[in-house]
């Protein structure tokens, strides 16, 4: 049987009980190592879990899934996700492999920041539609998202937005040069999401348009979500331009419209609580 076990956010203990039973008797254990990381490295889970771990990088998951699925019809292989399996539309790819190929399989879910989110204090039913935030280049600067962000705020709905993780990538020179060398792993940091969306945000005004995100509008940074030293930080988002979270794994939420008590749980975190003078005046009438 093929196993997909979630991991959770924080640090090797994070997986269920169940969860690490599994573990502990498959014959082959893959870590899957580029939608998200853990605060702890492959040694600290190989340490807790009393076995070897395989690290699947993008390249074997998309392209080599064969490996990882073979004789998984014989013996049990375990696939390990941080966070839930399904977090990753990836996964669902994997699942579907190994029923084509008749290989039964098994979901082992835990947390994942689509849920843990809600440390914050908004809502999780008030959200609308996640979106990815790519770090840009000098030569590509999608704005797709921000459109999908301003639909959610229309709606008056919160959005989450999953920041860019750049591990085990080649440069546009090494790729065309077929050239197996890689560059440093890169971790998008709240501040660098929100000068990026201040930036979609004059570009809008340059072409005529008032967008609903502006640089006033709420905003909450998180990271390291599970860990430890979680850190939650609220504030407008010129104010997320700047705020200091430290190390990934950082997200973001545009906030939408706010009942009370999701104002009141974000003054917990507030980088300045005049920022919330507004939603006050609007609460109290």
């Amino acid at each position: 049987m093929l196993y997909l076990i979630g991991l959770g956010l924080g640090d090797a203990k994070d997986i269920t009980v169940k969860g690490l039973e599994v573990v502990k008797h498959c014959r082959r254990v893959y870590l899957e190592a580029y939608t998200s990381v853990l605060t702890v490295g492959k040694e600290a889970l190989e340490e807790f879990y009393g076995r070897e771990l395989i690290l699947a990088d993008r390249e074997t998951v998309e392209q080599k899934a064969d490996n990882i699925l073979k004789d998984a019809d014989l013996c049990d292989v375990a696939f390990l996700v941080v966070g839930d399996p399904f977090g990753a539309t990836t996964h669902s790819d994997l699942v579907l492999r190994a029923v084509k190929l008749g290989i039964p399989y098994r979901v082992i879910h835990n947390a994942s920041i689509m849920n843990a989110v809600g440390c914050c204090g908004l809502q999780l039913y008030n959200f609308g539609e996640t979106v990815s935030v790519v770090f840009w280049t000098d030569t590509w600067k999608p704005e797709s998202f921000f459109d999908k962000i301003q639909k959610n705020k229309q709606n008056g709905m919160h959005t989450l937005c999953l920041l860019d993780i750049k591990v085990k990538e080649q440069s546009l020179e090494n790729l065309m040069k077929g050239k197996k060398i890689y560059e440093s792993p890169r971790y998008m940091s709240v501040n660098q999401a929100a000068e990026q969306l201040l930036a979609i945000v004059q570009n809008r005004r340059l072409q005529g348009e008032e967008p609903e995100v502006t640089e006033n509008t709420h905003c909450v940074g998180l990271a390291r979500v599970g860990a430890m030293d979680q850190k939650i930080a609220s504030g407008t988002l010129q104010q997320m331009s700047t705020v200091e979270l430290g190390g990934p794994l950082h997200s973001m939420i545009i906030a939408g419209n706010m009942h009370p008590l999701e104002i009141d749980m974000l003054k917990l975190f507030a980088v300045d609580k005049s920022s919330f003078e507004d939603n006050e005046c609007q609460r109290n009438t």
